[in-house]
């Protein structure tokens, strides 16, 4: 049986809508279609209880007519904003940049909107009020990429504001699901690699305190050097510039002793390369040395960077489906902790030992 168009044919002497010069809207959809604008609004919020062939009635009206349904009505079909919200600290950085990048992609691929709100500081309030910002204007959930270790301890005092929420790096409660890359295989993997090449013992330069990712590399490196049964230099501590890895790496170019060295991002590599370089002390023939991330342009320093790639798309992508799932079934359960593995990237930065 054809449904029948609730809103009946257009009263007499008035003529149907012209849809060459007006933008259609959902009654015009529902009456090319035979159905009802409720049966459309099913339709654009995918309810189950609609027929196959009602369904792709309603498709091709609205591909016909070019209609696009407003993110107001399907607000109020569904009884949600469709808007997610994303906080971050340190946007300008490669890894949070990507991870952004992957989220937008996501969401707009489920059809969300995201409106993201980059602080410079981490203090407990600024936090507090973010939240609190996109809890007001709708988010259905918010995502927060909380690299340092206060982050996390800020967004705690937030949870209780009955919004989904997904936490990246830096672990929140026993609730909050937390996404992050498996920083400590990576450092045991980069470690672990330049002892199999024979140096005796591997150096580090840390990223800055209080950061989630730089203490479990910082942790991992150590823990590695010590199941190996080799000595354990004092690392030195960065602060994920490039100018921080130059200025560190002129003092580790003063020391003979030093033939691998570990940085726990790529840009501190690349002021190490640099130093290093300025010193005369060649890679790998010299000292090797082993990034961290894989950025773009890894691959071109000279040498070319061996390093451990982190996958920040997956870091991104994962983290909005663990969002949605939240949105979708909400209630308490327990943590549901994700690690993304890591790979590391062998280039001609790293090498043996120099003959003594």
């Amino acid at each position: 049986m054809t449904p029948s168009a609730p809103d009946g044919p257009a009263p007499k002497g008035r003529s149907r809508r012209n849809f060459a010069g007006a933008r259609p809207v959902m009654a015009d959809v529902a009456r090319m279609a035979g159905v009802s604008k409720q049966t459309v609004s099913r339709v654009l919020n995918d309810h189950p209880a609609v027929r196959p062939e009602t369904r792709e009635a309603v498709s091709e009206a609205m591909r016909t007519l070019g209609y696009r349904p407003s993110r107001s009505a399907r607000s109020l079909a569904s009884g949600r904003t469709r808007m997610l919200g994303v906080i971050s600290f340190d946007a300008a950085r490669y890894g949070p940049a990507s991870i952004l990048t992957a989220i937008n992609t996501a969401a707009q691929d489920a059809g969300y909107l995201v409106s993201s709100i980059a602080l410079d500081t981490a203090d407990r309030a600024t936090v507090v009020e973010a939240v609190n910002r996109l809890s007001a204007e709708g988010a259905d959930g918010v995502i927060a990429i909380a690299p340092q270790l206060w982050v996390g301890r800020a967004l705690a005092e937030t949870t209780g504001l009955g919004t989904p929420l997904v936490v990246l790096e830096s672990p929140l409660d026993d609730s909050t699901p937390l996404v992050t890359g498996d920083s400590r295989a990576g450092a045991r993997k980069a470690t672990e690699h330049l002892l199999a090449l024979g140096h005796t013992t591997v150096w580090h330069i840390a990223g800055p305190a209080g950061w989630t990712s730089a203490e479990q590399r910082l942790t991992s490196w150590r823990a590695t050097l010590r199941a190996a049964g080799a000595a354990v230099p004092e690392p030195l501590v960065g602060d994920w510039s490039a100018d921080s890895g130059y200025d560190l790496g002129r003092r580790l170019a003063r020391r003979p002793e030093v033939t691998a060295v570990f940085a726990s991002n790529d840009q501190m590599a690349l002021g190490l390369l640099h130093a290093l370089h300025e010193s005369g002390r060649s890679v790998p023939g010299k000292v090797s040395v082993v990034g961290y991330d894989d950025i773009p342009e890894a691959a071109h320093f000279l040498p070319p960077l061996t390093t451990v790639r982190t996958d920040f798309a997956e870091i991104g992508t994962r983290s909005l489906r663990l969002l949605l799932d939240r949105i979708d079934g909400p209630g308490e359960r327990p943590r549901a902790d994700t690690l993304v593995p890591v790979d590391l990237v062998t280039r001609a930065s790293s090498g043996p030992p120099p003959l003594r």
